[in-house]
């Protein structure tokens, strides 16, 4: 298969391509830094502003599948100028792409595209399948317009799958390597009361969501990017201390995270009990259901 990656030099971008490459896959990734990032992945790159217009067409014509991962990182303090970077990145970056799409002569036949469980809002501990409503906060908007410009290739007769993925659990990045260092010190511990959950996945996983849906030519519309069972933060708290061996009692307030983060503390204080109901029963079997499994593979501890 053919397949173009957005996004490649990011956690599950380098995963994902690691893994095309490992069964055979033709892949392309586009960049900003097309060198840099051909000499780390060990691909083929071409140059990419995703807010400057449509991709090469090399990129996407003749081309059999297209993933989707580049956006600007949620994961800072946010200010007016930075929440604005976020949506575009998303909005007017997937709309270029979509150009490229239908521009092209021989199209792709899929399009996988990132999005998150932020889509869903707040919801306390209701579980959140697939078909619940959005939410009406600013990652949640962020997640409409992004997903709402990935559907328009559909027109182009392109199968469009969106991934909304929650906390990806590798410690080479993300969520796990930012929380590790306190964790490893002893003074890790549950975050704004730890009632809130957290819809985890191991990045193998999530890696093999993104292999399904572009293989398996039944997969459309939005799926959960979570493990089955998700957990609150003190049930996450308390079982990455065990796995550390170190004690996870410390409780870290929700003021201390907003002095230190402003509104993006929203995204820890704040959880979703997604599940994965489509991906479940449209034949994807997770490899890592257990989090302490899970939490010592990804921390080279099983």
């Amino acid at each position: 298969m053919k397949v173009t990656v957005t996004g490649a030099s990011g956690l599950i971008g380098t995963k994902l391509v690691a893994a095309l490459k490992a069964r055979g896959d033709d892949v392309l990734v586009l960049s900003r830094s097309p060198e840099k990032t051909s000499e780390k992945l060990g691909v083929p790159a071409l140059a990419w502003d995703l807010l400057a217009g449509p991709p090469p067409a090399e990129a996407v014509d003749g081309r059999d599948a297209i993933v989707h991962l580049a956006g600007e990182p949620v994961a800072q303090r946010w200010n007016a100028q930075r929440k604005q970077a976020i949506l575009e990145s998303r909005e007017t970056g997937t709309r270029n792409l979509v150009a490229g799409i239908a521009a092209a002569t021989a199209k792709p036949s899929v399009l996988v595209s990132s999005s998150a469980v932020g889509y869903y809002g707040k919801h306390g501990d209701e579980k959140v399948p697939e078909s619940s409503p959005a939410g009406d906060d600013f990652l949640a908007d962020v997640c409409v317009r992004w997903e709402q410009e990935a559907e328009k290739a559909s027109a182009a007769g392109v199968r469009v799958v969106l991934l909304r993925t929650g906390v990806v659990l590798d410690q080479a990045g993300g969520a796990l390597k930012t929380m590790l260092p306190p964790f490893k010190a002893g003074v890790g511990g549950p975050v704004a009361g730890g009632k809130q959950y957290m819809p985890w996945i191991h990045v193998d996983d999530i890696v093999g969501l993104y292999l399904k849906a572009l293989d398996d030519s039944a997969w459309s519309g939005a799926y959960n990017g979570s493990a089955p069972e998700p957990v609150t933060n003190k049930a996450f708290s308390k079982t990455l201390g065990k796995v550390l061996k170190r004690p996870a009692f410390s409780p870290v307030p929700a003021f201390a995270l907003r002095i230190l983060y402003g509104q993006m503390a929203e995204i820890v204080t704040e959880g979703q009990r997604a599940v994965p109901e489509r991906p479940l029963a449209e034949g994807y079997s997770f490899r890592h259901t257990d989090l302490q499994a899970a939490l010592a593979d990804a921390l080279g501890k099983g």
